[in-house]
Parts: structure tokens; C-alpha cells; sequence
């Protein structure tokens, strides 16, 4: 049976059906290493939360700022890789957040942003990790500069290059692993952004008209991914 993925997402106070976008814009960006200052105030921040391997968290980003004389140089460069993509002027009317990941386990982020596709910034420099996309075999090295925009339905997990599992095993102590990343929600109703990432809407509005929340659909059923193969199904372990 061809894959068949369905998002249900909010559309003002109602539920829309939509195909899940496959195409996934991506490139690598000349912008500046951060200030010693701000990766420092990042590592404590990150302590304090005790960001744990898989774990994806938000950071302050005002904080950050303060410590970030060359903020908008990378906003700039996002905002002119975005418009070289066929979105113009998305960056000034999405919201945007500083994060922050020690690896990533799969996972999908259709059952909260379903309205949205993501476009990230990765402002680390390269430690040997990919972003990995299993359902459609894409795999991007994660270095300072990389810029992606992709569906939330997609899953997606960040792993060790060329790793084909999520495994703590993988993340040997004393390496630093940290990722950090400037992330922006694109409105996924925008003309601009559906086109982009080729994504058709109200493919199932009997079902949409039943649910009362945000859900993702696999071949007609509730998906879920395993957070340690990025297969489709439950996680074994947390059976």
C-alpha cells in the first residue's frame, strides 16, 4: 500500500485534513560562529535543565540576545535563503525560538503543529551528527550554517552520521553533543509555504469533521513512530 500520511490540523476553530509535504527545502548558510560569551550562558542554561540525550528544549532567547551582537546577521541570512525558496517575508510574522537538543529520539511534531512547518537555523558547529528523515531516506549533516524547512508531520530525529538508530550508546561521554538552533514556525496554510513543500489540503474532511484534536494519520489510522528506530508502530520498550 503506498505510504499515505494525513494531518489534522487547527485551521482558526476548525480541523483541516492535509497531505503531509515530502519535499524538504535544505542548504548551508555562511553565518558567523557564536560569541564565546553566549555559549558559555547557553551551557549553564542547558545544565540547569538538565537536558538529557534525546531531549529537545527551548532556551531563552532573550536572554540570549543580550549576549548575540550578530543576531540579526543570522536572521538576515535566513530571511534571504527563505525568499530564494519561494517564501518571501515569512521570518517577520513567525514566531521564532532558541533551542536546544543533545541528539534527538524520532519523532514527529504533527500532534501539536500541525498548522506549521518548521524552519531551523543550526548555529553549532559540526559534531559529526545528520538530521535523518527515515519515511523518505533523507539524511542532512547537521554543520553551522544548515538550514532546513520541513512538515511537522514528517518524523525526524537527530543522530550520529551515517547511524541508522537512536542508541544513548551512541553519545560517548565527554563529547559534546549539544545542537543548538534557531527554529521558526511557517504558517502551513500560507500560499507560499504549501507550495513549497507540495502539500495538498482537505484530503479527508469526513474524518476531520469527527476529531476534536490535532492528529496524525497513517493510512487511515493514528500514527505513531518509534522514538529508537523511526519506524512506524509503538516503541517495543514502552509497550
Amino acid at each position: 500500500m503506498p505510504e499515505q500520511l494525513t494531518s489534522y490540523f487547527w485551521s482558526g476553530d476548525t480541523l483541516r485534513s492535509r497531505s503531509v509535504g515530502s519535499t524538504i527545502p535544505t542548504g548551508t548558510l555562511e553565518v558567523p560562529a557564536l560569541p564565546a560569551r553566549l555559549l558559555a550562558d547557553c551551557a549553564r542554561e542547558i545544565t540547569r535543565l538538565g537536558l538529557e540525550l534525546g531531549d529537545v528544549e527551548p532556551l531563552s532567547l532573550a536572554r540570549a540576545r543580550t549576549r548575540w551582537p550578530g543576531y540579526r546577521q543570522h536572521i538576515q541570512a535566513v530571511a534571504d535563503w527563505t525568499h530564494q525558496q519561494g517564501l518571501p517575508d515569512l521570518l517577520d510574522r513567525s514566531d521564532v525560538a532558541l533551542m536546544a537538543c543533545r541528539g534527538a529520539r524520532y519523532h514527529h511534531d504533527g500532534g501539536q503543529y500541525g498548522a506549521a512547518a518548521f524552519c531551523n537555523l543550526f548555529l553549532s558547529d559540526d559534531q559529526g551528527l545528520d538530521l535523518h528523515f527515515p519515511a523518505i531516506g533523507l539524511r542532512i549533516p547537521l554543520r553551522r550554517g544548515t538550514v532546513v524547512v520541513f512538515d511537522t508531520g514528517q518524523p525526524h530525529a537527530v543522530l550520529p552520521r551515517h547511524g541508522s538508530r537512536f542508541d544513548p550508546a551512541d553519545f560517548p561521554t565527554g563529547q559534546d553533543h549539544t545542537q543548538l538552533f534557531l527554529t521558526w514556525e511557517l504558517p502551513i496554510e500560507d500560499t507560499h509555504v504549501a507550495h513549497a513543500l507540495q502539500v495538498r489540503f482537505d484530503t479527508d474532511p469526513a474524518t476531520a469533521a469527527q476529531l476534536t484534536e490535532e492528529q496524525l494519520w497513517r493510512n487511515g489510522a493514528p500514527a505513531a513512530v518509534c522514538p529508537e528506530s523511526g519506524q512506524w508502530g509503538i516503541n517495543p520498550s514502552s509497550a
